[in-house]
């Protein structure tokens, strides 16, 4: 039964899921249930020069370490929160004369971490790591392959100096990250630019339909004196109303996918096999790949399977085209595929919903608002169909298609979408993270506009001109390839 009590969750043992939390009393929709600071965190290999390794944040200009010639800072005071990490990793990267990988970066970090502090790092940690399961044995061939590669490259690079540990307990902490490293965002939550290890969200188990969302919070690090720093940490937040003793879930793969898949990832990624109420029942599947109804009308199933199939192809050839950054190429492959098959599937086929999705997105960055504005707004209605309301990824999508709206000058659709990925984000993400304060100015941005358009259209549009011309409102990046999204909470190896 109980084993720990923290003063909002208690540990218990799970039904054919081992351990697992659930809630100690009630909590509401958007209440943080609990925040931890992370064990140990490291940023991405590919990302190594453009993110600062102590505040995580994507800058422009960054100081590099003098002495390792790797790990780079925002400044003087982002060097100076980050050293207590970096600085048995400096002087062995030094020795070593080269950067070993990010899962080994990760476990030397990890166990220079728990050498200092003992196995229980702070008075809130519910698990120690030897608790954690770390799936070894459910690896496949060429997964332990890599493994042993890893560590026989960890051994070479950790330093004689160093706490000596062997070769099963530096196995156990690679199989802990392989199956429970969290991803962890830059300062906006818009790219994935890091992984770390934060013990007690390894407890907080998976269902596809969770009542629960985890994201980062940065903290606070623009004080000068580092004392006044607050911690990199994550929030577990409630997405709506928990009774006392309910379970904690969070999901761990994307919704989105149909149930067989999100099944196949769970035991693949995860060594699973998931028995929630979605996966079961299948509920939603036949919506992800329905046909459209007209006037009662719906297309055979014939029909529906040769335009999913024909979909299905042309998304391949369109995420080539933009991996190619041929964006031209990608909008005609997109509108030849939407053509065909619009009339016959649902608003709700995840096919037609991605094909809408990157449509969207290329045609924004191409300057065709209007048309962006329009796919932008059937992929929110599609989402909002599939997804539940208080989701992340459906705040995200709407707030998108506020700003492509506002951008196209409808400042009706613009407003309302902005109010409703506010209402979703207040939830999800809470009043204190940058993109929900981005969004906030926005509300009370395009609440102001909303106003004068109605009061006189033509005197809006004439001042909106002006305004765009000296400072238009960017938020609309270079399309980036599908696999750069942050799809799922939880990190695993290439």
């Amino acid at each position: 039964m109980c084993t720990l009590i923290m003063e909002n969750v208690v540990i218990f043992d799970s039904p054919g899921k081992g351990r697992g939390l659930k809630a100690a009393k009630e909590f509401w929709a958007g209440d943080v249930i609990f925040s931890e600071a992370s064990l140990a965190a490291v940023v991405f290999d590919s990302l190594a020069e453009r993110v600062c390794h102590s505040c995580f944040r994507r800058q422009e200009k960054l100081q590099r370490c003098g002495q390792c010639k790797f790990v780079h800072y925002c400044d003087r005071t982002c060097q100076r929160a980050g050293w207590a990490e970096h600085k048995q990793e400096c002087s062995a990267i030094k020795a070593y004369g080269k950067v070993p990988n990010e899962n080994i970066r990760l476990v030397a970090r990890i166990l220079w971490r728990l050498d200092k502090d003992g196995s229980t790092v702070s008075d809130m940690q519910l698990t120690t790591l030897d608790e954690l399961e770390d799936h070894i044995t459910d690896m496949q061939e060429d997964e332990l392959k890599e493994l042993k590669v890893d560590i026989h490259n960890f051994l070479d690079f950790w330093p004689r100096t160093s706490k000596q540990h062997t070769v099963d307990d530096i196995s156990h902490i690679f199989g802990v990250i392989n199956c429970n490293g969290f991803s962890v965002s830059d300062q906006r939550g818009l790219q994935a630019v890091g992984v770390g290890l934060f013990p007690n969200l390894c407890l907080v188990n998976h269902d596809c339909w969770p009542n629960c969302t985890v994201i980062l919070n940065h903290g606070n690090q623009s004080a000068v004196n580092t004392m006044f720093h607050s911690q990199r940490r994550i929030e577990l937040r409630s997405l709506g109303k928990i009774a006392e003793g309910e379970e904690l879930t969070v999901a761990y793969v994307d919704y989105m996918n149909l149930s067989e898949e999100r099944q196949r990832l769970l035991k693949t990624q995860y060594f699973f096999d998931c028995t929630c109420e979605h996966c079961k029942n299948k509920i939603k599947d036949d919506i992800k790949l329905g046909g459209r109804e007209v006037d009662g009308v719906k297309p055979s199933e014939e029909q529906v399977k040769e335009a999913t199939d024909y979909c299905y192809q042309m998304l391949e050839k369109m995420d080539k085209a933009r991996l190619n950054g041929d964006y031209h190429e990608v909008v005609k492959i997109c509108r030849e595929c939407i053509e065909k098959t619009e009339p016959v599937l649902a608003e709700t086929h995840i096919y037609l919903l991605r094909m809408w999705s990157t449509m969207s997105e290329v045609q924004a960055y191409l300057q065709y608002l209007n048309d962006a504005a329009e796919y932008a707004r059937k992929m929110v209605e599609g989402y909002t169909k599939l997804y539940p309301p208080n989701n992340a990824t459906l705040g995200m999508a709407a707030m998108r298609a506020g700003v492509i709206h506002w951008q196209a000058g409808d400042i009706e659709v613009a407003h309302g979408m902005v109010c409703k990925a506010y209402a979703i984000l207040m939830v999800t993400h809470g009043p204190t993270h940058p993109i929900t304060k981005d969004l906030e100015a926005m509300r009370v941005q395009t609440e102001m506009e909303l106003r004068m358009f109605k009061q006189n259209e033509y005197v809006y549009h004439s001042m909106r001109e002006a305004a765009l011309k000296n400072k238009p409102m960017t938020m609309l990046h270079e399309p980036k390839s599908v696999e750069e999204g942050i799809k799922n909470l939880f990190h695993r190896r290439k």
